[in-house]
């Protein structure tokens, strides 16, 4: 077990909340759709490519907060997965808008996109910083 400060508990937090957060985006995308109004034309083929990978990584990140909340120490190994997915999946989001005009087809869409795809990025790589440090002090070794 280790102990669960409140740095802990916000990621564990923002971990299940960001999980919860991406399957939402796939239920409302093959429900009501969340296309741009003109996408691309290979727009539909990149998003499909993404749905099991995306779930996968929601049940780790969301396996994670939970196991950090409770004080398992595995919750760390589970946040690395995670912010390693999180981070990815932000960097092929920006590349691939930034290279189909994604970003400019609106200003709802790049307020949205753009928002969803920083936070990917930047979450993730907090994650990682935060549980590599939990992990060098409960291993008592260097960083």
């Amino acid at each position: 077990m280790m102990v669960v400060d409140g740095k802990i508990k916000v990621i564990g937090w923002l971990e299940i909340i960001s999980g919860l957060g991406t399957l939402a985006f796939w239920l409302l995308f093959f429900t009501v759709g969340l296309a741009p109004k003109e996408p691309p034309p290979c727009y539909f083929a990149y998003e499909f490519s993404f749905p099991v990978a995306d779930v996968i990584m929601s049940v780790v990140l969301i396996t994670a907060g939970i196991l950090l909340m409770k004080g398992y120490v595995r919750g760390i190994t589970y946040s690395l997965a995670g912010a390693g997915a999180f981070v990815f999946l932000g960097i092929l989001d920006i590349s691939f808008n930034l290279r189909n005009g994604i970003y400019s087809s609106g200003y709802l869409d790049l307020l949205l996109n753009a928002f969803i795809n920083i936070w990917c990025v930047v979450f993730g790589i907090i994650i990682v910083i935060v549980m590599s440090k939990k992990l060098v002090g409960i291993g008592g070794g260097k960083e």
